[in-house]
């Protein structure tokens, strides 16, 4: 197979989203918190909370300065708020160890609270310009078809996905980071898990997969979700929703109205403070931390 990074940068340099942490300037501490953010949450949500909390706390520092639970109050709507928490703790690292300053080394990165090898790996490539393979589910997607000539991706495995991806990656520093985010945005625009756009791919003439006649085509199902409405996760957010709102203590009984459900609420107030997501200032008196 031809090397296709030339032809994946010239397509991104064209259809790349304009996203803030693609602008020139945008600082390695609003990658790493734009990174928190987009676990498992959608770009389009994700856009205006980072821009809040960027004009709020514009360094770690600032917001290492501020409690947690002001993190957990900020992070509103994008769900799942202990990583909010985690983000907090990654603040307090840097400051405290970093000089205020989002290291830059993969290995430094990964000793922060909550940076897993994904995220080190994006911020080094994205914030500071590092050549190192970055791959995420889209990649992973791109390479099985593109490259092995696969329906889908197989299960995540670093110890081979990395490699493969190393194996397409630029020498050239500039080129090889703008492989990295092109290839996540042809998986996510085009080559999508379940409608792909083959006649809108730039891998088209030479993908193993579209040559051999795109057989097979059955994405995994995914386990299905339990619904929201009803269930503990929504009791959770309607706690924190309560305390998001109020300045200061909550009392419980004003809580437990929040959740009519004796059981239900008291399983979600259980799993917050076992989350640290709450603290107990007396047996019937709560706060954010």
């Amino acid at each position: 197979m031809p090397p296709i990074a030339p032809a994946v940068n010239a397509w991104f340099a064209e259809n790349a989203r304009n996203l803030p942490w693609r602008r020139p300037g945008f600082p390695a501490w609003g990658t790493l918190v734009s990174e928190f953010m987009l676990q498992q949450t959608p770009v389009a949500r994700v856009v205006p909370r980072l821009a809040e909390w960027l004009e709020r706390w514009p360094t770690p520092a600032d917001l290492a300065a501020d409690a947690p639970g002001e993190a957990v109050r900020a992070w509103q709507s994008l769900g799942y708020p202990r990583r909010a928490l985690r983000l907090h703790a990654c603040a307090v690292a840097i400051a405290e160890r970093f000089g205020g300053v989002v290291p830059h080394s993969v290995d430094a990165l990964l000793s922060l609270p909550g940076v897993g090898d994904y995220t080190a790996r994006a911020v080094a490539v994205f914030a500071y310009g590092h050549r190192h393979p970055v791959v995420d589910t889209n990649i992973r997607r791109v390479i099985a078809r593109a490259v092995d000539g696969l329906p889908d991706a197989p299960a995540p495995n670093a110890t081979r996905d990395l490699p493969a991806m190393e194996a397409l990656l630029p020498h050239d520093l500039a080129e090889a980071a703008r492989f990295n985010a092109g290839m996540m945005e042809l998986g996510a625009l085009v080559c999508t898990a379940r409608s792909p756009r083959c006649e809108a791919c730039p891998l088209a003439s030479s993908c193993a997969w579209l040559a051999a006649g795109r057989p097979q085509l059955e994405v995994a199902r995914r386990p299905v979700q339990k619904k929201y409405e009803g269930s503990d996760r929504q009791a959770r957010g309607a706690l924190l929703r309560v305390l998001r709102d109020t300045t200061g203590p909550v009392p419980a009984d004003r809580l437990a109205e929040a959740v009519p459900d004796p059981a239900r609420y008291g399983r979600a107030l259980t799993g917050l403070l076992t989350d640290g997501l709450l603290v107990a200032l007396s047996d019937d008196l709560f706060a954010l931390p």
